[in-house]
C-alpha cells in the first residue's frame, strides 16, 4: 500500500508504509483549517503507533496556532462526549477500529461531537489532496498552540450512560459479567461503568496496549476462545468490544455468541418499552429492528451505510434510538456515536427489568441469516450492473438509497460497491442462511453477464 485509505468519515493504513506521522499531520492540518475557532480532542485506542502519531498530530496543530486536549487512550464515544464537555471545535480519534494490528487509522468529530458528516469529511478531504498536490510549504511555522491538560476522561461519559438506565435496579442484581476488551480502548470506561454498576466483573484483555489477544473485530470465528471463558467463569452475559469501544457482540451465559446484529435489536426492544419513537438503521442492517418498530407502533427509517448517514437520519426525525448492525447504538441522550458503554447498560438493564437471561432477551426476537458476499466488478459497469439486477428481480421492491437494496417479505438483497476495490458487496437476509446465500449467488450469475 503506497497510499492510505481515506474516505469522508477518515482515514486508515498500515503504520509505515501508507500511514506515517506526516501523512497524519498534514490530513489534521485540513480538518483543522476548516474547523471553527475552540481546541482540539485528541485521543487513541491504544495501538503501539498511537503515541507517535498523536506526537506529530499534536505538534501540527500547534504550529497553526491551535489548543489540543490530549485525552490520551479513551473509546470512540468517549471522543464524542469529550468534544461536547469542553466545546471544542472537533476532535480527532486515532484508531483502526477493528482492522489488524499493523494498522492505524484517523477519525474526525465534529464539534457537535459525532463523527464528522458527508459533506464536511469531502472537503477536509479536497483540502487535504489539493495541500499534498501543492509544492510543501517550507518555511519556519511559530508554535503557539499549547496542550490543556484532561484529568478524568470517563466521568462525563459514564454519568450520561448511567442516567439513560435504571442503575440501582441493576445494581440489585449484581451481575457476573465478563467484559473482553482484548488490550483495545473500551477497558478504561468499561471496568468503571460495570462497578458502578454493581457488576462483579472479569476483563479480559484489560491494559490497552494494543497487544490483541485475537483478531480484533468481534466475530464469532475470532471471539471462540472467550464465548468459553464465559460460560467457565459462569458469567450471566459476556461483553465483547472493538479496539476502539464503539461496537459491541454479546456472548449469553452458556457461551452462545449472539453476535452484533441482535446487539442493536434487543437494545431497540428494550427501550421502545419503556419510551417508543422512531428509530433509524442503515440500509445493510437486519429487519429485526424495523419488526421491532411495527410492533411497537413506531415509525422505523433507513439510512445510507454509514455512522454518519445514521445519525444524520435520526437527527431529521427526532429518533430515540438508532445504529448499525455491527453491534453500534446509538442514543441522543449519551453521544451521538455508535456507543458499546451506551449498549453494555441497557442489556444489563433489560435483564434486570425483566428479571430473564440474556438468552431469552435474544430468543424472544425475530429470527434471520445474514450473508455478506464479495463480487468483483470494474467500477464502469456498477450502474449497468445494477440496472440489470433491479430488471431480474422485478417483483422486488427496489431502493437507491445506497446501491441498490431489493426487499421482499421476510428477505432483502442490498448490492453496493465499495469504496476502495473494484467490487461490489452483496449482502442478504432471509429466515434461513440457504435463501440468503441463494440471493446473493443469483446476484452474482446476473453481475457475471454485464
Amino acid at each position: 500500500m503506497s497510499e492510505p485509505i481515506i474516505t469522508v468519515s477518515g482515514l486508515r493504513g498500515v503504520v509505515g508504509e501508507s500511514l506515517t506521522p506526516a501523512v497524519a499531520e498534514r490530513y489534521t492540518a485540513s480538518f483543522a483549517a476548516l474547523a471553527p475557532p475552540g481546541p482540539i480532542i485528541i485521543t487513541r485506542d491504544g495501538r503501539e503507533s498511537g503515541p507517535q502519531l498523536a506526537a506529530a498530530i499534536q505538534n501540527g496543530l500547534h504550529a497553526q496556532g491551535r489548543d489540543t486536549i490530549d485525552a490520551g487512550v479513551a473509546a470512540t464515544p468517549t471522543t464524542g462526549v469529550l468534544v461536547r464537555q469542553f466545546s471544542a471545535a472537533g476532535g480527532i480519534q486515532i484508531s483502526a477500529s477493528h482492522n489488524p494490528r499493523e494498522y492505524n487509522g484517523i477519525k474526525l468529530f465534529s464539534a457537535e461531537g459525532r463523527v464528522l458528516p458527508a459533506a464536511a469529511g469531502q472537503a477536509v478531504l479536497d483540502h487535504y489532496r489539493a495541500a499534498t498536490e501543492s509544492e510543501p510549504d517550507n518555511s519556519p511555522r511559530h508554535r503557539s498552540g499549547k496542550s490543556i491538560p484532561c484529568s478524568d476522561t470517563t466521568l462525563r461519559h459514564a454519568s450520561l450512560v448511567l442516567a439513560a438506565v435504571d442503575a440501582s435496579r441493576i445494581r440489585k442484581r449484581r451481575f457476573r459479567v465478563l467484559l473482553d476488551s482484548n488490550h483495545g480502548a473500551g477497558s478504561v470506561l468499561g471496568r468503571r461503568l460495570l462497578e458502578e454498576l454493581g457488576c462483579d466483573v472479569t476483563v479480559l484483555g484489560g491494559q490497552p496496549d494494543g497487544q490483541f489477544e485475537h483478531l480484533p473485530e468481534p466475530t464469532a470465528e475470532n471471539l471462540a476462545g472467550v464465548l468459553s471463558t464465559v460460560r467457565d467463569c459462569r458469567a450471566q452475559i459476556g461483553f465483547c468490544q472493538d479496539p476502539d469501544a464503539d461496537r459491541l457482540a454479546v456472548v449469553d451465559e452458556s457461551g452462545r455468541y449472539l453476535g452484533e446484529e441482535y446487539t442493536l435489536a434487543m437494545c431497540v426492544d428494550h427501550v421502545l418499552r419503556s419510551r417508543p419513537g422512531p428509530v433509524v438503521t442503515n440500509c445493510s442492517t437486519s429487519r429485526v429492528s424495523e419488526d421491532l418498530a411495527a410492533r411497537y407502533g413506531v415509525p422505523f427509517f433507513r439510512s445510507a451505510v454509514g455512522e454518519a448517514n445514521v445519525v444524520e437520519v435520526m437527527q431529521a426525525h427526532a429518533a430515540v434510538l438508532g445504529g448499525e448492525g455491527n453491534g453500534g447504538v446509538i442514543d441522543p441522550r449519551v453521544v451521538l456515536v455508535r456507543d458499546s458503554f451506551l449498549g453494555m447498560a441497557l442489556l444489563l438493564d433489560a435483564m434486570a427489568a425483566r428479571q430473564l437471561p440474556v438468552s431469552q432477551l435474544a430468543d424472544e426476537l425475530p429470527r434471520y441469516e445474514i450473508v455478506k458476499t464479495k463480487i468483483s466488478l470494474a467500477p464502469a459497469k456498477i450502474a449497468t450492473a445494477l440496472s440489470a439486477l433491479e430488471k431480474h428481480f422485478a417483483d422486488a421492491k427496489c431502493d437507491r438509497l445506497d446501491g441498490l437494496r431489493l426487499d421482499w417479505p421476510g428477505k432483502w438483497l442490498l448490492v453496493r460497491a465499495s469504496n476502495t476495490e473494484p467490487i461490489v458487496r452483496a449482502i442478504a437476509e432471509a429466515q434461513t442462511a440457504a435463501e440468503a446465500q441463494r440471493l446473493c449467488d443469483e446476484a452474482a450469475r446476473v453481475l457475471a453477464g454485464v
